[in-house]
């Protein structure tokens, strides 16, 4: 067996790219970028690719879209996803094509480096290997995602979408700037909308309400 991996973690990348050595597995290429995991799996087409979710430049989700595009430029080609994040539409995308050949495991569940290696054959071999952590999050996130705001958050929510600024969020519900904020903070907090350097939350949040709306019209 032949695997690509991509880890953008030096130690990471060696220990695995190790311990597949141990059992005989070669590694024809390790990287640590979306864009050099493309190149490596044309190069080399590999029997698995063992890729993490977030890596170089913007640490998102890199590995995850390069797998995805893998996988159209070489069908079926089997792909273990190991992350410490569960990157919902994605996953769902990488799921949805079928699950021969697929796996999504989180890092801080491959406690067991035998069982690690058992998905490795696995999904190499054209099964799946599944989180359950990993299918829990994308049937949560598979629901209406608003459903989760209070009445107040969701009409936060829609003043937002509006463009309107948070003070004339609270001029427009009159209530306080300081609950418009807090209101906005938990809507972020249940949407799963983290901090980013490169992604504006409230205009993702936004993103969000829009594609309800426009499902349940």
């Amino acid at each position: 067996m032949r695997v690509v991996i991509a880890e953008d973690s030096v130690l990471l990348r060696a220990g695995v790219q190790s311990l597949l050595a141990d059992v005989g597995i070669e590694t024809a290429a390790a990287v640590d970028n979306g864009d050099d995991l493309l190149v490596a799996i044309r190069d080399h087409r590999p029997d698995l690719v063992i890729a993490d979710v977030r890596m170089p430049p913007t640490f998102t989700d890199e590995g995850l879209r390069a797998a995805l595009a893998a996988r159209k430029e070489i069908p079926g080609l089997p792909v273990l996803v190991v992350s410490q994040y569960v990157e919902g539409s994605y996953a769902v995308d990488l799921i949805a094509e079928g699950t021969s050949g697929v796996g999504y495991l989180l890092k801080e569940r491959v406690a067991d480096v035998a069982d690690f290696l058992e998905a490795v054959r696995r999904v190499a071999g054209g099964g799946s290997a599944i989180d359950p952590d990993v299918v829990a999050q994308m049937l949560s996130r598979s629901r209406d995602p608003l459903e989760a705001l209070t009445a107040r958050e969701t009409e936060v929510l829609a003043q937002m979408a509006q463009g309107l600024s948070n003070t004339a969020i609270a001029k427009a519900l009159v209530v306080t700037q300081g609950a418009v904020e807090n209101h906005i903070s938990n809507i972020f907090a249940k949407l799963g909308l983290e901090a980013s350097r490169d992604q504006n939350r409230r205009i993702r949040a936004v993103l969000t309400y829009l594609d309800s709306t426009a499902v349940h019209a």
